[in-house]
């Protein structure tokens, strides 16, 4: 990937990053202000329904914003993910083994973190992929705090870390994160995907082909109990990548371009301001401080590190990879660190694990998600402030 495009890329997030916490401090104080908290749940509430025929969706603000927006946010990721592997730093074998054995550290150990929190909580125990996720935009809005001291292998390391995480997400989000199925609508929905795949090989390059085919299974997978964003990663991973259209584009570069800005700047904040607001009216210190609060925090914080730092040193020291040129084991730390910083997909993840449940879990969730990850992406800057070298010359900068 040329550096000009990372650098496009790493500046968007870093924008987006900081309108998001923006936004979910914002939500904190709609949910906990008299008054505005009951608009803030008017809001959340509103019912928005469509009709086509005999084929109903109906659906409040809050679900319109979750199983819709957010389908697009991963559809965007889908194409990310895509890019990575088949052009990108996931494309060439020596660069993504480094990564991709981080983020298996960074998904493994904060689940076994959080499950010995919540080994007396059945209940609490669903949710042991919350803290297994990285925010890409969180963690590079505060690494670009530091500037040019940040040398460009580690912002790609740490993005990639985030995209290999992400894939993990969608796998585990299928698998474990889905209620009752349709066979009926999941089968249309696997046909359309097929459709999909037809399309692609047959290198057909009309975006809008593909959208109409992705929107008829985003219908079909929601109907069938499966989370709606599958499809929205289905659709990107069909998108073609090499293929050119009439004016010489490739569609897939083509959609991710036309679609960062409205993820980074709609449908990522509004996500936030639609989840971040708990109220914490009537919750107590044993919700606050319980074992799902206290998982989450503990595996953003201390098993994202030990897994990221720990299994990416076990892949250097044994040769299986190699320290991103221009870091340090210093700097390769305090990045793992930042990895900690969880916040959208660590909220998703949460509203699909306890969706039902008391509550209580809700304000738990969100708790050791803020608290995680503020305390990692703190910790993280300072670790790195000290670690990076004060010249940029002595780095490759971004």
């Amino acid at each position: 990937m040329p550096v000009r495009t990372i650098q496009s890329f790493l500046k968007l997030q870093s924008a987006s990053g900081i309108l998001l916490m923006i936004a979910a401090a914002a939500a904190l104080v709609c949910a906990n202000v008299p008054g505005v908290a009951r608009w803030y749940q008017l809001l959340l509430d509103v019912p928005i329904e469509v009709r086509l025929g005999a084929l109903e969706l109906n659906k409040n603000f809050l679900l319109i914003v979750n199983d819709g927006l957010m389908a697009i946010f991963f559809l965007l990721v889908g194409l990310e993910i895509k890019r990575e592997i088949l052009d990108g730093e996931l494309s060439d074998r020596r660069q993504m083994t480094l990564p991709v054995v981080a983020a298996i550290g960074g998904v493994a150990i904060p689940a076994l973190i959080f499950l010995w929190f919540t080994q007396d909580d059945p209940v609490g125990r669903a949710g042991w992929a919350i803290p297994a996720a990285t925010d890409i935009a969180f963690s590079l809005g505060i690494l670009s705090m530091l500037g040019k001291r940040v040398p460009i292998a580690l912002k790609v390391f740490l993005t990639a870390v985030a995209v290999v995480d992400d894939l993990g997400a969608i796998g585990i989000i299928a698998l474990f994160y889905t209620s009752k199925l349709s066979l009926l609508a999941f089968s249309l929905g696997t046909i359309g995907m097929v459709v999909l795949a037809i399309l692609n090989r047959r290198r057909v390059t009309h975006l809008g082909v593909y959208l109409l085919v992705g929107a008829i299974i985003w219908v079909c997978v929601l109907k069938s109990g499966v989370h709606a964003t599958i499809a929205g990663v289905s659709l990107g991973f069909a998108i073609p990548l090499r293929a050119t259209d009439a004016d010489g584009h490739s569609p897939l570069r083509r959609l991710e371009h036309l679609l960062h800005p409205y993820v980074a700047f709609m449908i990522l904040p509004l996500f936030a301001f639609v989840n971040s607001g708990v109220s914490f009216r009537g919750i107590g210190a044993d919700v606050l401080f319980g074992p799902v609060s206290l998982g989450i925090a503990g595996g953003l914080l201390i098993g994202k590190t030990l897994g990221v730092f720990g299994f990416s040193a076990l892949a250097i020291v044994t040769r299986i990879a190699s320290l991103p040129k221009g870091t340090s084991w210093g700097s390769l730390f305090g990045v793992s660190i930042l990895t900690g910083v969880g916040f959208t997909m660590s909220l998703f993840i949460g509203m699909l694990a306890f969706e039902g449940a008391a509550p209580e879990y809700a304000a738990a969730t969100r708790f050791g998600v803020f608290g995680g990850s503020i305390v990692a992406g703190l910790i993280g800057f300072k670790v790195l402030s000290i670690t990076l070298p004060k010249d940029p010359a002595d780095s490759v900068s971004a």
